[in-house]
């Protein structure tokens, strides 16, 4: 009985309540998490819709969804009828601008924790602003190992996997095709990547991952938001890599597979990072020229019978995305406010300390989650992140990696584009 007591005075203190007030008298029962994605600029679709994975996670908090099977659908609201009000920002995928951004969340608006912030480039200054304030910064889907090897960091937690373990896959999946697939005697490899902390972390974990392997024939940045790929794209098929692994986000993944084919040139094998590769909106706008190309995939509607739980969820989501459904990183930011959510209510506290301090100590279930559990270590990796190697063909993505979860050959090497 004490606990409790104690418990409730401590919340009614961080709401600015009364000391005297029970929960269920103060005033303002509401818990505001600011949200910060690209919703303007190159990657603004991707930013826009993690913004509405977040959104979906709270729907599912705040009210009582008995018929969806994750963790707290079955309650309305936290610690006893709290409810999450979301505080939404645009960084424009610029880390200046999150990072004030971040700021004005924290200073202005007062929220109690931050989300985002899909670019690695954002989220590091972000959540430094946020690890200042002893706020909990929630991060779902940036990949740049980098950002949770800062050991130093109590409030930053990741659920997704990094560009280190997708580049070890990576890797693992040239020695595989070497070994399966006939004549196959891949040597040389050949990285494109966007420069930014995303591109740069993901170039430099490719090249010690294939140190030793493969030999790195080609190395070539572009700047984000670029409108021509054309000198880039001759550079490699100059080199002509036997495999290529890109690090391009968005709309520069299509302006890539489209100068590719432009310039009548393609890899054995291509293998991308999170990035428009499994964005189905940029998938659907290629069509078959999408075709081929490989990636690191967390979820895509074809995972649903690995993934029951997601259905019903996705319903909520595709309402506010026009019928789009999840993709790798939006899914992840969903998965990232559940686990927050569940971690409040295990606390039963809004000290943010505490509620990290629970983060980190336990392992929390996530039917959304390939594994289907979320744990940090320190510096808040989620030991238990996963994705599979997948293949489009035919417009789907196709399970092609680690072979026991297989369910399609690959298609190897890349057709030529005029023998289509």
């Amino acid at each position: 009985m004490r606990f409790w007591i104690v418990a409730a005075v401590a919340v009614t203190l961080m709401l600015g309540a009364a000391p005297g007030q029970s929960l269920a008298q103060s005033q303002e029962k509401v818990i505001k998490i600011g949200t910060i994605f690209p919703l303007t600029g190159p990657v603004a679709l991707a930013g826009q819709r993690c913004k509405a994975a977040v959104e979906t996670a709270v729907e599912i908090i705040n009210n009582k969804h008995p018929n969806i099977k994750v963790p707290l659908a079955n309650q309305a609201g936290l610690l006893g009828g709290y409810k999450i009000v979301l505080v939404h920002a645009d960084s424009q995928g610029k880390p200046d601008v999150g990072k004030a951004e971040a700021e004005r969340l924290i200073n202005q608006e007062g929220v109690w924790a931050l989300i985002g912030a899909y670019n690695s480039s954002v989220s590091g200054p972000a959540s430094l602003v946020a690890e200042r304030a002893k706020k909990i910064f929630m991060c779902g889907a940036s990949s740049a190992a980098s950002l949770t090897q800062r050991k130093e960091m109590k409030y930053f937690f990741r659920t997704a996997s990094t560009d280190e373990i997708e580049s070890q896959e990576f890797v693992e999946v040239l020695e595989w095709l070497n070994k399966t697939q006939k004549n196959a005697n891949i040597k040389t490899l050949g990285i494109i990547y966007e420069n930014s902390v995303f591109g740069k972390n993901a170039a430099q974990q490719a090249m010690k991952a294939a140190a030793g392997k493969f030999q790195v024939v080609a190395d070539v940045p572009f700047n984000p938001g670029a409108t021509n790929l054309d000198s880039e794209i001759q550079t490699l098929k100059g080199k002509n890599p036997d495999a290529l692994f890109g690090a391009v986000l968005g709309a520069d993944y299509a302006l890539m597979v489209k100068t590719m084919k432009k310039m009548n040139w393609v890899p054995k094998v291509s293998l991308n990072y999170c990035s428009g590769y499994q964005d189905p909106v940029i998938a659907k706008q290629l069509g078959p020229d999408a075709n081929y190309f490989m990636g690191s995939t967390a979820y895509s509607p074809e995972f649903q019978s690995m993934m029951p739980a997601v259905a019903e969820v996705e319903k909520i989501f595709k309402s506010k995305t026009g019928g789009v459904p999840y993709d790798s990183d939006s899914i992840q930011e969903t998965i990232a406010m559940l686990v927050l959510a569940q971690a409040i209510e295990k606390s039963k506290s809004l000290d943010p300390t505490v509620v990290a301090e629970t983060l980190h100590a336990n392992t929390w279930p996530s039917p959304l989650s390939l594994s289907g559990k979320v744990a940090f270590v320190p510096g808040g990796q989620n030991k238990y992140a996963l994705s599979l190697i997948t293949q489009l063909q035919g417009g789907k993505y196709k399970k092609i990696f680690p072979v026991e979860k297989a369910d399609t050959k690959p298609v190897f090497p890349i057709p030529p584009w005029d023998k289509r």
